[in-house]
């Protein structure tokens, strides 16, 4: 099967996975497609397995005389919480030559390039949309049919002259928990490639530092007839927070290198309240001190309010893997040139956002991320180009052959 075939089949397979579950992975419908992928690699005669946390690793061996790096291509099955991944109706858009595209009549939705500009650059492309009632789960199954096609690839191109290659699937890369039980040793690769960004061409090996800070709030619940100088509403407090920290960081007012704080939910009462923010920026020192922020809020709160009136708790999630991956500049290099040998130019460009290969980095395999040809991530708008997930998988050869070669 080509990589537009397998796509199209892997995404009938509902794999979206589910915030603050202790479960793994956090749906069991992951699993679905996670063992299907286990027996197509079988099918291939390539050794392959799945463990206990439903991470599939697959191997294919040198065919070299001599010794070169181990690679790993790696992508994640499940689908974003942010919208449903049930039912998919996918529908390809043969030879786009501009303009809006339908996508549900009913709710007037449309794919408008005044809207979507990335649009702009696809005229005469085929391209794979939605029909406005789900996601399209482009990411990640592109880059899971992009490594299955390469796979197919490898096994039916006995000349194909390649060092090992190992292919991992994961589950739970949306909900932050894609590499929580990832055994590094039992993949044993020199580096490795996810497939899990947007424009073909893109190498990003720069991302946020991440974490998440919960804050909890006691008020104090007395009738409000009778209020007067007793009662102290944790929503009021929750809003006097918020408008403590930085009005110029926050996610809708910020691009590129600029980091956020973004209150991300709320949900309380007079007597309590919760809220939960992610805290996100590239430069190291900066993150430190927008963490610190929120520590100097919280002792501003309690010498106003009392003691215990508020409480925060921090926990870092991921860091930059640039920190790692500059001493690991032979790996970014060696995707730069591929990416230039298939008459693309390399997108270099930092990741608002985090990857399985942030963390992947910092536990020992280095891991840029390379894109796929899927755009409009997490929503009814996401779409796909066949002709990019095509220039995917020879970036993917071009890649395995220059490795093969060092």
């Amino acid at each position: 099967m080509n990589v537009l075939e397998r796509f199209m089949n892997y995404v009938k397979f509902d794999t979206q996975s589910k915030v603050d579950v202790e479960d793994y992975p956090s749906t069991k419908k992951q699993l679905v497609l996670l063992n299907h992928l286990l027996k197509e690699l079988q099918d291939l005669n390539i050794e392959s397995s799945i463990d206990e946390y439903g991470y599939v690793i697959g191997r294919i061996k040198s065919n070299l005389s001599k010794r070169t790096k181990t690679i790993a291509l790696i992508a994640h099955v499940d689908t974003s919480p942010d919208a449903s991944g049930k039912d998919i109706k996918a529908k390809i858009i043969r030879n786009y030559n501009g303009g809006k595209i339908e996508l549900n009549r009913e709710k007037e939705m449309f794919l408008d390039p005044l809207v979507f500009p990335n649009l702009n650059d696809k005229i005469g492309h085929d391209l794979i949309v939605t029909d406005g009632n789900t996601l399209l789960g482009a990411d990640d199954k592109l880059g899971v049919a992009e490594i299955m096609a390469f796979a197919e690839f490898v096994v039916k191109t006995p000349n194909y002259r390649h060092g090992e290659i190992v292919f991992v699937f994961t589950p739970d890369e949306e909900v932050g928990n894609g590499t929580k039980f990832f055994d590094v040793k039992k993949v044993n690769a020199d580096f490795g490639y996810t497939l899990d960004g947007s424009k073909v061409g893109e190498i990003a090996f720069e991302n946020f530092n991440a974490a998440t800070a919960k804050v909890f709030i006691n008020g104090k619940s007395v009738h409000p007839g009778s209020a007067k100088n007793k009662m102290l509403n944790s929503i009021d407090v929750a809003y006097e927070f918020n408008s403590l920290l930085p009005k110029f960081m926050r996610p809708e007012i910020t691009e590129g290198y600029e980091g956020f704080n973004h209150l991300l939910h709320i949900n309380g009462s007079v007597e309590k309240c919760e809220m939960t923010y992610i805290i996100r920026n590239h430069d190291k020192d900066v993150f430190e001190k927008q963490k610190k922020d929120f520590l100097f809020n919280e002792d501003y709160i309690n010498k106003k309010y009392g003691f215990n009136t508020l409480k925060v708790e921090i926990s870092d999630s991921y860091f930059n893997m640039k920190e790692i991956l500059d001493n690991h500049q032979e790996v970014i290099d060696i995707a730069i040139s591929a990416i230039k040998e298939n008459d693309i130019e390399p997108i270099i460009e930092p990741i608002r956002g985090g990857t399985d290969g942030a963390r992947l980095t910092f536990m020992g395999l280095p891991c840029p991320n390379l894109g796929t040809g899927g755009y409009n991530f997490h929503g009814p708008y996401e779409y796909a180009s066949c002709n990019e997930m095509d220039k995917a998988l020879d970036i993917i050869k071009t890649i395995v052959t220059k490795v093969a070669q060092v």
